[in-house]
Order: C-alpha cells, then structure tokens, then sequence
C-alpha cells in the first residue's frame, strides 16, 4: 500500500496546495494565509501606502481576478480593512490592520534577505528607522535589547505544540517523544 498523505489537498486558483491551518506550527499556519507571493507583495504595498485597488492592480501588474482573490483572503483572516472612499461608484481602499502591521518585521527581514542573496544590483528599496533615519533594522532580543542572528536562538517546546502532521519529528528534535507540555 502506498503512502496517503494526512494533509487536505485544496485546489485554489488552477494550483493545487496543502492546507496546513491544521498543522501544529505557527509557520505552518501563517504560510497557510500568506503562502503565495502576491500576498506578501500586497502587504509591501499596503505598507508604502498604496491602498486603492486600481493602485495596487497598476503597481503590481495583477490580474483583477488574482488581485480579488488576495484582498479578499487578507481580508478574511484580519490582515487588511476594506473602507469605501467613494459611494459612485463604489471604490474601495484596503489598509492594513494591527494584525497586519504586525508583519512588518517579517516584511523588513525578507527584504534584508533578498537584498543580501537577490540583489546583485544592490537593494531596491532601503528600511530605515523613522526617528533616527538610519538604515539597517535588526531583530532584537525582547529581553534585553540585544540584536538576534540565527546563531542567537534556541528552539524550546511551546504550550500549543503536539506531535502530528508537519510536526511528526520535532518533538524528537525537542529530545522528548510526545507533545509539548500543555500540547
């Protein structure tokens, strides 16, 4: 008998993709709403201010259709707000929610890394801090302030965790065989 996969198959847009909202992991569950590249690109928009749908649709050189279908998943899930600018016809303009703007770091940390590995030419666009004007955002310890690395971090079981599907051998890697505590 061959392998069955545990996961959902879901079929979106001509594409077939692995529903992961089930699985035990936070990136699981985020790349599960923000998967796809258009979505990302969005949120990016919505960020420098671009809110209006023509606007959007323009800068990014979507389709109508795809452009829909990823505002109205933003949407769904609390990322952005649709407010109506203009009542003849009716117009709209998306904004980012606290849901959204709380992504901004994961926003600035995929720009550093595709400026650093993608960006032969240099980067396209440069973060800097509002209040001092400088470039160069860093992630940093909540604790005591220190910037993080990738060598700065330690991985511990969280309350939410259990074993399953997407998460089969991480309570292994955890050096335990079961859940997380309280999982």
């Amino acid at each position: 008998m061959g392998d069955k996969s545990c996961y959902k198959t879901v079929y979106h847009d001509e594409m077939t993709r692995v529903d992961l909202a089930a699985v035990a992991c936070s990136i699981a569950r985020t790349v599960d709403v923000l998967g796809d590249a258009w979505s990302w690109l969005i949120v990016r928009d919505l960020t420098i201010g671009l809110g209006r749908f023509e606007d959007l649709r323009k800068d990014l050189g979507i389709s109508k259709q795809i452009l829909t279908d990823r505002l109205a998943n933003l949407q769904q899930h609390g990322i952005i707000e649709r407010t109506e600018y203009q009542s003849r016809p009716p117009r709209h303009e998306y904004s980012l929610t606290d849901r959204g703007r709380a992504l901004m770091p994961i926003l600035v940390s995929l720009t550093q890394w595709g400026d650093t590995w993608m960006s032969p030419d240099g980067p396209p666009m440069i973060f800097t801090h509002h209040a001092c004007g400088r470039p160069g955002l860093a992630l940093a310890c909540f604790g005591c302030g220190e910037p993080v690395t990738a060598g700065d971090i330690d991985l511990h079981p969280g309350p939410g965790g259990r074993t399953g599907p997407g998460t089969a051998l991480i309570a292994q890697a955890f050096g335990g065989n079961g859940p997380a505590p309280g999982g």
